[in-house]
């Protein structure tokens, strides 16, 4: 009787670990998973910008970048370096965890010689030419959208969630956008925009990620505006990860001064 009794309880248990595991996630749980990947506490990197024009030209621009968190808030910083048209132009972001805080942003420009904070009328423009906005910069909150699961399937062999998102504030630049999220690691391998009148704007895809010391870390993003026939490709090397980054590093002065 005790053995019966056992088999039972441990058919019970394996059944109810089943079903746990089985458990699905929300879009929610599964864009905030996204949104909380971890990166290291800092990290340093050469960023190659390449935009191509419709008719195939290409312009190449070279940055250096350097992201840090600070636990409530994470900086990003970026200074052009190449070529001489665009040098020493800078740019900062600060991401906040606050949910009810948005981005701060700032652009230097050495023609003008004064750093412009981006207003939040200015967020839906394009950055230096890129296909890129300002918000595309920041770091967008889950919170900010509602999010559902459409389907599970494979993209580029990764099994993958299907987020459609749509934003909260009915004044946002996109109507929405569907995300394919990689499963375990969390990297929004492809997304999709649609603009404010729900046409379909742009795509974003992933073509290159590793795991440098832990972390995965996207390497290679390009950005395909179909609207504007026009592409944008953002691409690190150089990547250094917890190298101890100074705080003074993330400033207006250091904005004007450049490396």
């Amino acid at each position: 009787m005790k053995y019966k009794v056992s088999m039972f309880l441990l058919i019970l248990m394996a059944f109810t670990l089943s079903a746990f595991a089985q458990e699905k996630l929300t879009g929610l749980q599964v864009m905030q998973k996204v949104y909380d990947r971890p990166t290291g506490n800092d990290m340093e990197a050469t960023l190659t910008m390449t935009l191509i024009n419709a008719n195939g030209d290409k312009r190449v621009r070279e940055i250096k970048q350097f992201i840090r968190d600070f636990g409530k808030v994470e900086k990003k910083i970026m200074f052009f370096v190449k070529p001489a048209d665009v040098r020493n132009t800078s740019f900062m972001n600060w991401s906040y965890d606050d949910p009810n805080k948005e981005d701060d942003q700032w652009i230097y420009l050495p023609a003008l010689k004064k750093v412009k904070r981006i207003s939040s009328d200015s967020k839906g423009d394009y950055f230096m030419g890129s296909d890129f906005t300002y918000d595309d910069l920041g770091d967008r909150k889950p919170t900010d959208d509602n999010h559902k699961i459409l389907r599970e399937e494979k993209l580029n062999g990764e099994d993958c969630y299907v987020i459609e998102s749509t934003p909260k504030d009915p004044d946002y630049m996109y109507s929405k956008t569907i995300t394919w999220v990689i499963k375990g690691k969390w990297i929004g391998l492809q997304k999709k925009f649609y603009d404010e009148d729900g046409d379909f704007l742009k795509t974003l895809n992933i073509e290159k990620y590793d795991k440098i010391k832990g972390y995965w870390i996207v390497l290679r993003a390009k950005m395909d505006n179909v609207q504007k026939k026009h592409q944008t490709i953002m691409e690190l090397s150089n990547v250094k990860i917890n190298i101890g980054i100074p705080a003074r590093m993330f400033t207006e002065r250091m904005m004007k001064r450049g490396l």
